[in-house]
């Protein structure tokens, strides 16, 4: 308040921090603490990459506005070592939902495509109940990629929570439909099933 009203010059000034923990990972929080209370340096012991990784990755996220989702870009997204057999997954661009499902894809070790289409950062209920995630949008994100031309076969892979989509989605895009797990936990042991 001192700073606005009277123009107090002094309060402007860089804040330096220095961290006291031993710990790397107490280290690594105590700073992203300072860098989040507006501290302009924040002096650190451990030189180690990936504990400054968190930091400046702390420092990034401060001007992340929350009116506006992160998104990922909407594509076609190769996991693994993929072939003309290899499944398709639909997801929106959302990038909790897309990181989230790619990680358990990955660990199925089963390669995969992922189809990333643009909800404008929703996540699958939200876009679907805002009507962002529809069959129509689908089928757009399955022509302007081209993925028809990347596989052999006509199978595409929704979410669970939006399997209402898959009779019109069928129906208009003449892809056979299969609803996948409504929980990305899921997808390991449903795409090994799959491949099976």
């Amino acid at each position: 308040r001192l700073a606005i009203k009277k123009n107090f010059r002094p309060l402007g000034y860089p804040t330096i921090t220095f961290t006291k923990s031993i710990d790397p990972y107490l280290e690594a929080m105590e700073a992203s603490t300072y860098v989040a209370k507006y501290s302009s340096i924040a002096i650190i012991k451990n030189p180690n990459p990936e504990y400054i990784l968190s930091v400046l990755t702390t420092r990034q996220d401060i001007f992340t506005d929350p009116q506006k989702p992160t998104q990922v870009e909407p594509n076609v997204y190769e996991i693994g070592s993929v072939s003309a057999d290899s499944p398709v997954l639909v997801t929106t661009n959302f990038s909790i939902t897309y990181f989230t499902v790619q990680s358990e894809v990955e660990s199925s070790r089963v390669p995969s495509y992922i189809i990333s289409v643009d909800t404008e950062g929703m996540s699958v209920l939200t876009a679907w109940a805002a009507e962002k995630f529809t069959s129509e949008k689908i089928i757009q994100a399955l022509k302007s990629n081209n993925v028809e031309t990347r596989v052999s076969h006509r199978r595409l892979i929704i979410p669970g929570y939006v399997a209402i989509l898959s009779g019109k989605l069928q129906d208009e895009s003449g892809w056979e439909v299969i609803v996948g797990p409504k929980e990305a936990a899921g997808i390991p042991a449903f795409l090994k099933s799959l491949s099976g």
